[in-house]
């Protein structure tokens, strides 16, 4: 129901900071909540962070906690995932999904997330 497409990645050197942003179509977008996922060469697929659809509740994956600060705007229609302090282990692809019901909320699971972006790739150097 809800396509998403990510973009802001890029390459950045460690310490460095990065926005991305997360485009959604549809019209209820406000009624979804929304998270980011990375997926490093190699390794599964892991939670970053997570957002209510009133944006007024948040969480965050421990890796990244007090570095990475999710945040949306649904009159726009965009989630973004602002990023600071970047280390080299936050190289992956970077996928926004939006959960799979409307008005749910969402943990840290996959499988709570019904549709997913193309991913964008962040790599931070050494």
């Amino acid at each position: 129901q809800v396509q998403l497409v990510e973009s802001g990645g890029g390459l950045v050197q460690a310490g460095g900071s990065l926005r991305l942003s997360c485009a959604a179509s549809g019209r209820t977008f406000s009624s979804y909540a929304m998270g980011w996922f990375r997926q490093a060469s190699g390794k599964e697929r892991e939670f970053v962070a997570r957002i209510s659809w009133t944006g007024g509740s948040t969480y965050y994956a421990n890796s990244v906690k007090g570095r990475f600060t999710i945040s949306r705007d649904n009159a726009k229609n965009m989630v973004y995932l602002q990023m600071s302090s970047l280390q080299p282990e936050d190289s992956a692809v970077y996928y926004c999904a939006a959960a799979s019901r409307r008005y749910t909320p969402v943990t840290e699971t996959i499988a709570d997330f019904g549709s997913w972006g193309q991913g964008t790739q962040v790599t931070v150097s050494s």
